[in-house]
């Protein structure tokens, strides 16, 4: 499984646990920590903990088990190491306080494909509309 496709896979169990405001950034030529960013919101910390659970199931049946795992109990910033794809799941208020995608700015945001961005598109804007 390349970077990008176990990236594509996170990405689609997220959104199948309705993370919202997801996005994807390619940081291989930026870090050496990963080669893709994933950050996604929920919108409390059950919910967190059900889109963590979610990408972890998926990725179990592929064999590929995360490094490590950070800030599941409280769930307000939990982090996923999958080496090459490292992960972001944040409460709304954590993710407004931290704004993690503004320190990578220079991160090239990849285009999702079909089905899975019109998925985030769809949860996009049923976040705003419900905050509106």
């Amino acid at each position: 499984m390349t970077s990008l496709d176990k990236a594509f896979a996170l990405a689609q169990a997220a959104l199948d646990k309705k993370a919202y405001d997801l996005v994807l950034l390619e940081v291989e030529h930026l870090s050496s920590v990963a080669d893709y960013f994933i950050i996604a919101t929920g919108r409390s910390d059950v919910q967190i903990q059900a889109i963590v659970r979610g990408m972890q199931e998926r990725m179990e049946r592929e064999k590929v088990r995360p490094l490590s795992v950070e800030g599941l109990p409280h769930a307000h910033w939990v982090v996923l190491d999958y080496d090459d794809v490292v992960v972001h799941v944040f409460f709304e208020a954590a993710r407004e306080f931290y704004r993690l995608e503004r320190n990578w700015v220079d991160a090239q945001e990849v285009e999702l494909p079909e089905p899975i961005r019109s998925q985030a598109k769809d949860l996009r804007l049923s976040a705003a509309s419900a905050a509106g």
